[in-house]
């Protein structure tokens, strides 16, 4: 761990982090503005509703330190499952619970009910993965967790625009 947390809080774990380039934005095709045709949701939709979140520990994007690529989403609109995998930028990062909820989250309160939304570690990426991919599996402690005023506080805060 090293220097100060933004706002004074304890050191940062990762305070040098790579910043990554952000992809454009998806040009809307004529399909999809066509309101006589079902609209599907892909992939790329579910990454432009994630890219954004923010980083809890960073003044930056989930997308800006890669922790989210669009590589790593998947759809399968027909059988109504959602699949995100997120790489942590340390392998011992102790905001990868957090940073999964947050996703967890956005995406719960975007896409129709119809959907499962499995979001865990990039196998390989995080000394916790197990344990992290069992909590965010884990309805109840989900629902717990957004329970607890002073968590739901933080996710707020991720999810919310920067000014």
């Amino acid at each position: 761990m090293v220097g100060p947390a933004p706002g004074g809080g304890s050191p940062l774990e990762n305070a040098n982090p790579l910043i990554y380039r952000r992809s454009g934005e998806r040009p809307v095709t004529a399909r999809e503005e066509d309101d006589e045709l079902p609209d599907s949701i892909d992939d790329r939709e579910i990454f432009d509703l994630i890219r954004s979140i923010n980083d809890p520990e960073h003044p930056l994007t989930l997308e800006e330190l890669n922790v989210v690529e669009p590589v790593r989403v998947k759809v399968n609109d027909a059988e109504s499952t959602v699949v995100v995998e997120f790489t942590p930028t340390i392998p011992h990062c102790s905001m990868a619970t957090l940073i999964g909820l947050s996703i967890k989250v956005k995406l719960i309160r975007s896409l129709p009910e119809r959907f499962k939304v499995d979001v865990h570690i990039t196998p390989g990426t995080h000394a916790s993965e197990h344990a992290v991919n069992k909590q965010l599996a884990d309805k109840e402690r989900v629902a717990a967790a957004l329970e607890n005023s002073h968590l739901l506080e933080v996710v707020n805060q991720c999810l919310s625009a920067r000014s």
